[in-house]
């Protein structure tokens, strides 16, 4: 039986179960589900996108499922990696442990076909693969009945990617900081980690904990993710660093920053008086510049408490380290690469003066966006980027109040180009467009004025993080059936304009004089998508606010006002078109 499916009994089995519940409660819940089974059937969804894109076999077997992925769920990685400097390359194994979801004896892993697979092993013997771009298929010496724990070894060489303009691009990073020292680092959101190390490249399946071991000349320190366990001087004047992750990881969060790294930290305290650690990776000369710019964190960290719950990943810590570009949201080990400046790499682009780093305030919230509630397909990155982005003005408003948090979030409209979907295409290793960002964060500001009760809205955002979907992958479809729940709206069909079509809604209408003072007004909202309702929120007489209920069909009412163009539509918070007829 499909989710699906399951979903809609569950519902309707509640639905009869309560007595107390009346069927108008019910109905908007009912017509989600319903509007979910005939209209977001993966099929449908993706023609919505309107993708010219033809896309080929390898975009399948990067991005898409199969019975050689689908069999097995990855639960452990054990990573070693040899960092040679002079000729940018790597060396290393890693070791995937994993259970058996399905019988097997084929199983596809993934490295990119520039990384030279030296030999794969199950339980001490080499087994058989074969390569098809940048897939790996292997094939077992033990057969895997359903159920069953297994293990390979990969073991692997090359020069992976080096990226032309981090964090835009994925890859490696080979420079020097201003002493003269080697500074790398990594990042490959979109390009994926199997573009450097052996894995199953898929967000979906996530292991339930890592450790990393990495190798470097002496002299330099590898920062990775999660706890330093310990570290070691090899006999070839190298030294090896040991890093253990606790909790599940996306792999493109997996990182190394090798440098001439020194190291400060403190304890964030939460309300319940447990202590977080903190510890900041900085360039020996920036030492200052980084114990003053991080003051920012510990303001940030009770904000974000406060609205989206504990900091998820409490064992391993909270780190910032610096990198030689602007910045990622490298699980446990946050990329910083701000130049300890303000606003966006010293721009203010709000409007509102803004006095913190972006970059600590974006990348951190994508700790419990993206790094906790973690997407299945790439298709639905919008979900990390659009949540974190919305943050950003979360953190406004609990530092400086809701009217300016609202004009920081505005400020965003000019960002947007409105030509693409947000959301990607499944499959196919493919995300959504760059509209995610600012469109998608505007999208979350309409569904709070949707929602129009804050201390329901604040509950349905932490209980995203904080318990529904805390340490999970999730889909477009989740989330979407998340807020029709928790808000008892029937709102799918808003979440299909503004992710699935390029345009957003228009509020078109027209007024006709009845009276002195009286006014007729037609309106409708000009969509894209089937049986979309929403409000709008209008001024008429002596600047009063009004909520009208709008369809996509035209309506008409009476309203009050001195003159034709008092008039108006509060776009501050909606993001919406206006076009009068």
């Amino acid at each position: 039986m499909s989710k699906l499916a399951n979903e809609q009994m569950k519902y309707k089995s509640n639905a009869k179960r309560s007595i107390k519940k009346s069927w108008k409660q019910v109905l908007p819940i009912f017509l989600c589900i319903q509007y979910s089974i005939f209209n977001l059937q993966p099929s449908f969804a993706q023609s919505l996108t309107d993708q010219k894109k033809e896309y080929t076999r390898a975009d399948s077997l990067r991005g898409g499922l199969r019975h050689e992925r689908t069999c097995y769920d990855v639960t452990f990685y054990d990573l070693k990696v040899k960092i040679d400097t002079a000729t940018q390359s790597v060396s290393g194994t890693n070791r995937i442990v994993f259970k058996a979801i399905d019988d097997f004896k084929t199983m596809q892993i993934d490295l990119f076909d520039n990384m030279n697979i030296v030999s794969i092993k199950q339980n001490g013997e080499s087994v058989k693969y074969r390569r098809e771009f940048n897939a790996v298929f292997v094939d077992l010496n033990d057969f895997m009945k359903r159920g069953l724990n297994g293990e390979i070894e990969v073991r692997y060489n090359g020069k992976p990617i080096i990226a032309k303009r981090a964090p835009w691009d994925g890859g490696f990073t080979w420079t020097h900081d201003k002493n003269g020292k080697p500074w790398i680092a990594v990042a490959c959101e979109g390009m994926g980690a199997s573009c450097w190390w052996p894995c199953k490249d898929y967000l979906g399946d996530e292991p339930d904990s890592m450790s990393i071991w990495c190798n470097v000349p002496d002299g330099l320190r590898c920062i990775s993710n999660g706890n330093e366990m310990e570290s070691r001087e090899e006999i070839d004047t190298t030294t090896s660093f040991h890093w253990f992750v606790h909790y599940p990881i996306n792999n493109y969060n997996v990182t190394l920053n090798i440098g001439d790294y020194v190291q400060f930290s403190e304890e964030y305290i939460a309300d319940d008086n447990s202590k977080l650690a903190l510890d900041y990776y900085v360039m020996r000369y920036n030492l200052d510049k980084a114990k003053l710019q991080f003051t920012q964190v510990k303001p940030m960290l009770k904000c974000y408490e406060k609205y989206l719950g504990k900091y998820p990943f409490w064992k391993d810590g909270y780190a910032l380290v610096e990198t030689p570009y602007l910045g990622m949201e490298h699980q446990g080990a946050i990329a910083y690469g701000n130049r300890y400046l303000t606003g966006y790499a010293g721009n203010d682009y709000s409007g509102i003066g803004l006095d913190f780093d972006y970059i600590i305030i974006h990348e951190s919230a994508h700790e419990w966006w993206g790094n906790s509630v973690s997407c299945k397909d790439i298709a639905d990155m919008w979900i990390h980027e659009s949540f974190a982005t919305y943050t950003e003005s979360i953190y406004v408003e609990c530092m400086l109040g809701h009217d300016t948090a609202i004009q920081y979030i505005n400020k965003k409209k000019k960002h947007m180009g409105n030509e693409k979907p947000v959301a990607g295409v499944y499959g196919v290793n493919e995300e959504g467009d760059g509209d995610m960002y600012s469109k998608g964060a505007l999208f979350i500001n309409t569904l709070r004025s949707i929602v129009n009760d804050d201390e329901k809205w604040w509950s349905i955002i932490k209980g995203m993080c904080d318990t529904s979907f805390k340490m999970k992958n999730v889909s477009y479809e989740n989330v979407a059936m998340y807020f029709c729940r928790k808000t008892g709206k029937d709102l799918l069909p808003v979440f299909e304009q503004y992710l699935k079509f390029p345009k957003i809604p228009v509020f078109e209408y027209k007024l006709k004089k009845l009276k002195k003072g009286e006014f007729e007004l037609s309106y409708r909202w000009a969509v894209n998508a089937k049986d979309f309702r929403m409000p709008a929120f209008v001024f008429t007489i002596e600047n009063s606010k009004q909520m009208l209920k709008g369809t996509n069909e035209f309506q008409t009412t009476t309203v009050k006002l001195k003159k034709e163009t008092d008039f108006k539509v509060n776009e501050d918070l909606m993001y919406i078109e206006v076009k009068k007829l």
